[in-house]
């Protein structure tokens, strides 16, 4: 007995290590960016692929990952992942031209599409259900959070103190450390499918060229405005896409489906997808917001910069204790709703920025605020995506929910950088100063990112079953019953 907690704890820790290394390179580039374009030489049109080929690769291969870890093993996925995201570090750090950085970042996109399912599966089937469950998705939504914040906080340091580098080598330790404990931990028979089942090659094949081409579009409206005929080409291609990969799903596809239709119909999965497609909406774009303005505004430098999200990460933390302790009792509805309202509030409160503001009086209160709102949503969030469903669909669900994470944060970002930009412009044009112009239009961002998560939090209240069983919420289970009635 005492091997099997060992084992789990093990497994546990591993899982974490994985989602705080996926997190942290969504972030930890930003700072950097202006030091590697010194040194490399970028284009004004290739900077910004250094941080959208990431997310292009990664929300493009998720569901693809999700399947595979399903059909072919949790563990071999979690590994292989491991292993190509550091070989691609090691590429990146040593980077000598800009193509050869933006391969690399490829590479990671590809490699994390490959951990964050299997992580979170391995997390979903090593775990007890129950209060240990929760405890474990505690820990994971937390790491989730410091992750991206944290990378924005080393990054800074990184790039100032050991160069920019660093900020791609820094994975390399990490990934090592990760294939070792997966090795020791995580039970190699973590297989959810008979052998000799086969990977839905025509679905693959369609999510990943609809959901790649979304991203595309959708990162690219900072050059291609949401009117012009690119944007619309590339948009409605990806619907069209998609559209054709849920018949396929549906209707034509032979043997087992990528993923399958009936799981986003229930209304705790459709829920919490939804959920978290509007919460990374307006975290992503905040976040955008808030570097530019310490930086560009206070002018404070990368690593103070960086520094200055400490309380909001702090937050986070202290409210994902907080949640865990609640969810046995409350339910994941709940917890949810309060959740959206208290980040909507804060990041409505950041958005009354002043171009002679302080840290102490326009940061701290709205950090404390929206860090307590995010960190409350965590746990709930994911339990109510993936817990108690059959182990076959573990990885599917996990995946599901990270491209949801990733479509969301680019939809979110394109589209509130296009009305921060469109708000800035109006302003210089009716004479104000550049910084007093550039202030009120992160204001304006930042008001918006707290009304996509007041929506978050109507679609918790609307959309979300509040059914419970005795002993704890219905999405994880009972320890007495074993599944949860909701999921079935």
């Amino acid at each position: 007995m005492a091997q099997r907690e060992s084992s789990r704890g093990g497994a546990l820790t591993t899982v974490a290590l994985a989602q705080f290394m996926v997190t942290l390179d969504m972030t930890i580039v930003n700072v950097a960016l202006p030091s590697l374009d010194a040194e490399l030489g970028f284009g004004a049109t290739q900077l910004p692929w250094v941080i959208n080929v990431y997310a292009l690769l990664f929300g493009g291969f998720l569901m693809l990952g999700g399947r595979a870890a399903d059909l072919f093993g949790q563990r071999r996925l979690l590994l292989s992942g491991t292993a190509l995201f550091a070989f691609a570090s090691l590429v990146g750090g040593l980077a000598q031209a800009p193509w050869q950085l933006i391969v690399a970042r490829a590479l990671q996109g590809v490699g994390a599409a490959m951990m964050a399912p299997a992580a979170l599966a391995v997390l979903t089937l090593t775990q007890r259900e129950g209060r240990e469950r929760i405890r474990a998705l505690g820990v994971y939504a937390m790491v989730s959070a410091v992750g991206g914040a944290a990378g924005v906080l080393s990054g800074g340091l990184l790039t100032q103190y050991a160069g920019w580098r660093w900020v791609m080598l820094v994975n390399i330790p990490m990934a090592a450390c990760v294939l070792l404990l997966a090795l020791a931990s995580v039970p190699g028979g973590l297989l959810s499918a008979p052998l000799g089942r086969k990977l839905d090659i025509g679905g693959a094949v369609l999510v990943t060229a609809g959901v790649g081409t979304l991203v595309l579009g959708l990162v690219r409206t900072d050059r291609h405005g949401w009117g012009s005929t690119t944007t619309l080409l590339t948009l409605g291609a990806a619907v069209l896409l998609l559209v054709l990969f849920v018949l396929w799903e549906n209707r034509w596809v032979k043997g087992d489906p990528l993923v399958r239709i009936g799981l986003l119909t229930r209304r705790n999965v459709a829920g919490a997808n939804l959920f978290v497609l509007l919460l990374c909406a307006g975290q992503f774009a905040g976040f955008y917001f808030l570097s530019l303005y310490l930086q560009d505004v206070l002018r404070l430098d990368a690593a103070r910069a960086g520094a200055a999200f400490l309380p909001l990460t702090l937050s986070v933390v202290v409210a994902i204790n907080i949640s865990t302790r609640l969810l046995p009792r409350t339910g994941p509805r709940a917890l949810l709703v309060a959740g959206g309202l208290l980040a909507g509030v804060g990041f409505a409160w950041f958005g009354a920025l002043d171009v002679d503001g302080s840290f102490v009086a326009d940061l701290l209160g709205p950090s404390i605020l929206t860090g307590l709102g995010m960190g409350i949503s965590f746990v709930p969030l994911t339990g109510a995506a993936v817990g108690g469903l059959p182990r076959h669909e573990a990885g599917m669900a996990s995946a599901v929910l990270n491209s949801s994470r990733q479509i969301g944060g680019a939809l979110g970002l394109a589209a509130l950088v296009t009305a921060q930009a469109t708000y800035t412009a109006h302003r210089r044009a009716a004479g104000d100063p550049p910084l007093e112009a550039l202030t009120g239009g992160f204001g304006v961002g930042l008001a918006l990112s707290g009304a996509l998560l007041f929506l978050a939090a109507l679609v918790a209240l609307f959309v979300l079953p509040g059914k419970r069983v005795a002993g704890g919420p219905a999405v994880f289970g009972s320890r007495r019953r074993g599944t949860s009635p909701l999921l079935r």
